[in-house]
């Protein structure tokens, strides 16, 4: 993205109920409850989503119990899905176990403390916000947390849990100026149509501006920013009645919106061997480390990994043209200070502890719960000591 011009970027969230995110959701609940119970299960569990069934499949290896049909049921009904109104019912979806375990020739490389495949891994930080996140999806992410948040706590009695979310940001010399546009879609009973039954009422769509976008966006809108809300009319039919939903698919609304690079993987259901999953966190710990040192205000890492081998295969950096050093000189550092083997990063982001259902919603980056280790800026003298 240049700099100088003046430019437009958009990126958007889902909440809770959308069937891509409750199969995220399922899938880390299953892979908490291993961890709770054998700290060195493997778990690589996929979940899939239609109307009225469930299917949790893929491989685990656990000394543990898990009662699958139990685990999911809870997520369903903290999710909201707690009445048929909703086309989705807790009570009585059916489920289905399909799971079962790792591959022999896969443990064989990682119990040795290698990486548990191949892949590149992506960071990313900048200095736009408080969490050193990119503003759009940050805004977004707020959006679809406050829907949940007035759903739950009864402000908007008409909610259902599928919503999405999406902000368009203008830039000016590279820095978030205001918000150009809203589109807010959220499942409704059918209370709030008007007389034709096609669309929401006049009253409703202001209600939910109001109530919803209000405190999220204060200070960054103003008279020329546009609010599209359920722009199909109605929003009745939503969930897995109207949507098939898969573990993994949300994979941009995960990481930064969109912002840089993807590598690719996804997170939700992967024990932390698998560096998909556990390197993109210590990518984001080290990006957000060298944007909280100053030394840049961008930071692009790219780490790349080979099945059954610990330290990475490759380590790029990219500080955007930002950089108050060389980016190879970051790259020296960066092995220096942090221990990027699957081992290492385990210890150092404490990730056996069963904490992974709390990502699987609004983001796994730029979020301060106590669980997010890789959001620590613990690192900032160490790094500027190397780069000196």
């Amino acid at each position: 993205m240049s700099h100088h011009r003046k430019f437009f970027f958009a990126s958007e969230s889902v909440g809770e109920g959308h069937p891509d995110k409750v199969c995220d959701q399922i899938s880390d609940a299953v892979l908490d409850e291993v961890l709770r119970q054998d700290p060195r299960g493997r778990v690589a569990c996929e979940t899939y989503v239609t109307m009225g069934l469930i299917i949790v499949g893929g491989e685990i290896t656990t000394k543990g119990f898990l009662d699958i049909h139990a685990l999911t049921r809870e997520v369903l009904k903290d999710i909201g899905y707690t009445h048929p109104k909703y086309g989705f019912d807790y009570h009585t979806c059916a489920i289905l176990n399909a799971i079962n375990r790792q591959s022999p020739d896969i443990s064989q490389g990682v119990d040795a403390g290698g990486a548990g495949d191949q892949g590149i891994m992506i960071g990313f930080a900048v200095d736009e916000t408080e969490e050193l996140m990119p503003l759009p999806i940050m805004l977004a992410h707020r959006l679809v947390k406050r829907f949940a948040q007035v759903r739950k706590d009864g402000v908007l009695k008409y909610l259902g849990p599928d919503c999405k979310s999406q902000v368009t940001v203008e830039y000016e010399n590279g820095k978030p100026k205001r918000v150009d546009n809203v589109v807010l879609a959220c499942q409704h009973t059918e209370d709030i149509l008007d007389s034709t039954g096609l669309k929401i009422t006049k009253a409703a769509r202001e209600e939910m501006i109001r109530v919803v976008a209000g405190p999220v966006l204060k200070g960054l809108v103003d008279k020329d920013t546009s609010y599209y809300v359920n722009e199909t009319g109605k929003f009745v039919v939503g969930g897995p009645q109207s949507d098939t939903g898969m573990t993994g698919r949300k994979i941009v609304v995960d990481t930064y919106g969109g912002v840089t690079s993807h590598g690719g993987g996804a997170f939700s259901g992967k024990d932390p061997t698998k560096v998909d999953r556990s390197a993109t966190y210590m990518a984001r710990y080290v990006a957000k480390n060298i944007v909280a040192a100053k030394l840049a205000s961008k930071c692009f890492i790219q780490l790349a990994y080979c099945i059954g081998m610990a330290e990475p295969v490759n380590v790029f950096i990219d500080t955007l043209g930002t950089g108050k050093v060389e980016d190879e000189k970051l790259e020296k550092a960066v092995r220096r200070v942090f221990d990027l083997t699957p081992r290492g990063i385990i210890k150092t982001l404490d990730l056996l502890k069963p904490k992974f259902l709390d990502t699987a919603c609004y983001g796994h980056f730029g979020r301060g719960e106590k669980g997010f280790t890789w959001e620590k800026t613990d690192k900032v003298e160490a790094l500027k000591k190397e780069v000196k």
